[in-house]
Protein backbone atom coordinates (compact mmCIF):
# COMPACT_ATOMS: atom_id res chain seq x y z
CA UNK A 1 0.00 0.00 0.00
CA UNK A 2 1.29 3.46 -0.84
CA UNK A 3 0.66 6.21 1.67
CA UNK A 4 0.83 9.95 1.10
CA UNK A 5 3.56 11.91 2.87
CA UNK A 6 0.96 13.34 5.24
CA UNK A 7 -0.33 9.86 6.11
CA UNK A 8 3.21 8.61 6.80
CA UNK A 9 3.94 11.59 9.07
CA UNK A 10 0.65 11.14 10.92
CA UNK A 11 1.19 7.41 11.42
CA UNK A 12 4.78 8.03 12.54
CA UNK A 13 3.68 10.54 15.18
CA UNK A 14 0.93 8.21 16.37
CA UNK A 15 3.40 5.32 16.71
CA UNK A 16 5.92 7.48 18.56
CA UNK A 17 3.26 8.69 20.99
CA UNK A 18 1.91 5.16 21.50
CA UNK A 19 5.37 3.79 22.28
CA UNK A 20 7.03 6.73 24.04
CA UNK A 21 4.21 8.93 25.30
CA UNK A 22 3.70 12.53 24.22
CA UNK A 23 6.64 14.07 26.08
CA UNK A 24 9.25 11.53 24.97
CA UNK A 25 7.90 11.53 21.40
CA UNK A 26 8.40 15.30 21.30
CA UNK A 27 11.87 14.85 22.75
CA UNK A 28 12.72 12.28 20.07
CA UNK A 29 11.57 14.62 17.30
CA UNK A 30 13.61 17.47 18.81
CA UNK A 31 16.71 15.27 18.92
CA UNK A 32 16.30 14.24 15.29
CA UNK A 33 15.83 17.83 14.14
CA UNK A 34 18.69 19.20 16.26
CA UNK A 35 21.37 16.67 15.37
CA UNK A 36 22.60 15.62 11.93
CA UNK A 37 21.16 12.17 11.37
CA UNK A 38 22.09 9.64 8.70
CA UNK A 39 19.35 7.00 8.82
CA UNK A 40 21.24 4.58 6.55
CA UNK A 41 24.36 4.68 8.73
CA UNK A 42 22.25 4.35 11.86
CA UNK A 43 20.51 1.24 10.47
CA UNK A 44 23.86 -0.35 9.55
CA UNK A 45 25.14 0.15 13.09
CA UNK A 46 21.85 -0.89 14.68
CA UNK A 47 22.02 -4.43 13.30
CA UNK A 48 25.82 -4.67 13.07
CA UNK A 49 26.18 -7.76 15.27
CA UNK A 50 23.07 -9.61 14.09
CA UNK A 51 22.76 -12.14 11.30
CA UNK A 52 19.97 -11.99 8.75
CA UNK A 53 18.38 -14.96 10.48
CA UNK A 54 18.45 -13.22 13.88
CA UNK A 55 16.92 -10.06 12.44
CA UNK A 56 14.25 -12.13 10.71
CA UNK A 57 13.37 -13.93 13.97
CA UNK A 58 13.13 -10.61 15.81
CA UNK A 59 10.88 -9.19 13.10
CA UNK A 60 8.60 -12.24 13.13
CA UNK A 61 8.34 -12.17 16.93
CA UNK A 62 7.50 -8.47 16.84
CA UNK A 63 4.83 -9.06 14.22
CA UNK A 64 3.25 -11.85 16.28
CA UNK A 65 3.03 -9.50 19.26
CA UNK A 66 0.91 -7.13 17.21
Amino acid sequence: MNYTDTEVKTMGIEILIAKLGEVEAERFISLIIREPFDYTKWQRNLWENKSVEEISKLAMASRKEK
